[in-house]
Formats: C-alpha cells, sequence, structure tokens
C-alpha cells in the first residue's frame, strides 16, 4: 500500500521515472546490513527493542514496486490493475485525474507486447547497432 501511495503522489505532483534500479546489496555498507537484518542501525540496536525495517526481496513484489514507480508506463498497466483489485482499489482504475491507471489497455502494450514481432525496413528485420557499427552474433 505504501507503494501505491507513493505512485499516486508521484501522479499528482506530476513526476514520472525514467529508470528505477533495483537495490543490490554491497558489503560494509549500512543499507545492506538493514537489508539482511531487518533492523535499523542508525536508531540503536538493542535486543527487542530495534526499529523494524521492511526489505523487499522476492521478485514478484520487486516487480510490483518497479511497476507502481513507472505507472505511466502502459506496459505496468496490466500487472497494476491485478494489485489495485487484489488491494481493493477498484477506484484507482480509470481516466480521471485521481485514478492511476485506466481501464482499458492500448493496443501494442502490455502482455501483449512481449509477442510483437520486430520492427521490419524494407521487408527485414532491422539490426541494432552501436555507433553505426551492427552487433553481430
Amino acid at each position: 500500500e505504501d507503494m501505491m501511495n507513493l505512485a499516486l503522489w508521484l501522479k499528482k505532483n506530476r513526476y514520472r521515472a525514467d529508470q528505477v534500479q533495483t537495490f543490490l546489496p554491497s558489503p560494509m555498507a549500512t543499507a545492506t546490513a538493514m537489508y539482511h537484518t531487518g533492523v535499523n542501525p542508525l536508531r540503536g540496536v538493542r535486543h527487542g527493542a530495534s526499529q523494524k525495517v521492511e526489505a523487499i526481496k522476492g521478485l514478484r513484489q520487486r516487480r510490483l514496486h518497479k511497476a507502481f514507480l513507472r505507472y505511466h508506463d502502459p506496459d505496468n498497466w496490466p500487472v497494476l490493475r491485478e494489485a489495485l483489485k487484489a488491494m481493493g482499489r477498484r477506484d484507482l482504475i480509470g481516466s480521471g485525474p485521481d485514478q492511476l491507471v485506466p481501464a482499458h489497455q492500448p493496443p501494442g502494450t502490455g502482455k501483449a507486447a512481449s509477442t510483437r514481432r520486430p520492427l521490419r525496413e524494407g521487408g527485414r528485420t532491422q539490426r541494432f547497432t552501436t555507433k553505426g557499427v551492427p552487433i553481430r552474433k
């Protein structure tokens, strides 16, 4: 629910994240200690009295969080609709200014996007290039 509220705040304030980076724990970092222990070491660590910190570790939950942060991307709308329905928040599905995702999916986006055919130019598939040099397999 926190991520849903953050997505609503982002929309209200007209913020759109281009990229979202997944947290990767690295040795000797305070954030890594918090990630692995679930305890906030900045508030003091005491037996039974430490401040708890939630760390999302599952792939499904991480993908959902990323979808909420990129609420404006049509490819995320099917996942968000499903999550909002499961949360009992169907009121956030629609085209109104206070709603997070539209009720209808544009053609060529969402789950159907993964089945799209490659771009074609002149009857053949376009090749990806790096600095003008074709990438070879």
